[in-house]
């Protein structure tokens, strides 16, 4: 895991790879890209994701100082600094701006309809109204989306794989956004042919989330799934995977940092890989591209890890058939 220190440094020190006579020839254009990430700045996860946008570009010739200038705001799972941050980048006058997560593309569309966007991690675009379809896209943003609704049907049928006995599912989700509706939506569908009963949680504040997972744990045979990764449920994570070890709920995470710090199983796509991946879309459109004709493109893997601590304090005893799909196993 890179500090801050060091990612600045990755990016200045890119320019080394440049032939010295090239880069005499003439000043390079500086061009301008910010940067609104829904997590807070200590975030080792967030510093892991500039990271890898920052190795794309530097990949494809764009260093910090000699052609590219990036700005930076971390919003916290907050809308309201996603709006404010949103504004205040505009203001700069970008040439492009990287939006992770659909809260932050609506916002920087509020504040803009022609400042090329680039998304990543982003669920449903076109439910959510950021792109007309996603071969072409027709706004001033494109990138790279999560996964589709359907895809939380998954969720439901791995969690009884792995603890046949659940009977109640608390659903983890902000009813507010897509994902949050759309996904619980996809997991109804589901329950019934899995004899699960199902109940939602909405995200809005901690001690509203642990009082429902508690209220809710009080029955027996229950278990957790968290539909997302959706900015505001962000702040949450770690509260939601302490609440589920305490009354010994299995859960269903969306993606690996879950596992990695507790939770039970996740199934989901890789969630660094878009922002190398990103870094790709705003080169291009550097070089004069359109967003609006750069097709929306979809994970190209998803990981299935399991945490067997965290299934061994359960005591739950996973199937080996499960056990070979998992593409990570933490012992």
């Amino acid at each position: 895991m890179r500090t801050r220190r060091e990612f600045i440094t990755l990016l200045g020190g890119a320019g080394a790879l440049w032939p010295i006579a090239a880069r005499a020839q003439r000043p390079e254009r500086m061009r301008r890209i910010g940067v609104l990430l829904s997590t807070v700045e200590s975030d080792p996860r967030g510093l892991e994701y500039i990271t890898a946008f920052a190795q794309g570009l530097a990949e494809l010739g764009w260093t910090v100082g000699r052609n590219v200038r990036i700005e930076y705001r971390w919003g916290a799972g907050d809308p309201d600094r996603f709006r404010r941050y949103a504004a205040e980048l505009v203001a700069l006058s970008p040439d492009v701006v990287l939006a992770s997560g659909g809260t932050i593309v609506e916002a920087f569309q509020q504040a803009s309809h022609t400042i090329p966007i680039v998304f990543v991690n982003t669920i449903d675009p076109v439910g959510g109204g950021y792109v007309e379809n996603l071969a072409r896209p027709g706004t001033n943003a494109t990138g790279f989306a999560t996964f589709e609704f359907s895809m939380s049907g998954k969720w439901l049928e791995l969690l009884k794989e792995i603890a046949p006995g659940v009977k109640r599912v608390a659903v983890i989700r902000d009813p507010s956004v897509p994902a949050g509706s759309g996904g619980f939506a996809a997991i109804q569908t589901v329950a019934p042919s899995l004899g699960v009963e199902l109940t939602p949680v909405g995200v809005r504040a901690s001690d509203e989330i642990e009082r429902a997972i508690t209220t809710f744990a009080r029955a027996s045979n229950g278990a957790l799934i968290m539909v997302g990764p959706v900015s505001s449920v962000r702040p949450h994570y770690d509260l939601i995977i302490a609440v589920a070890a305490r009354h010994r709920l299995p859960a269903v995470y969306p993606n690996r940092p879950f596992v990695i710090n507790g939770g039970l199983m996740s199934y989901g796509p890789d969630p660094v890989d878009p922002y190398r991946r990103a870094a790709g879309y705003v080169d291009r459109i550097l070089k004069g591209e359109n967003p609006a004709d750069l097709p929306v493109q979809a994970p190209t893997k998803y990981e299935l890890v399991i945490n067997l601590k965290t299934a061994k304090a359960l005591g739950l005893e996973v199937p080996p058939t499960l056990l070979a799909r998992a593409d990570e196993v933490i012992e």
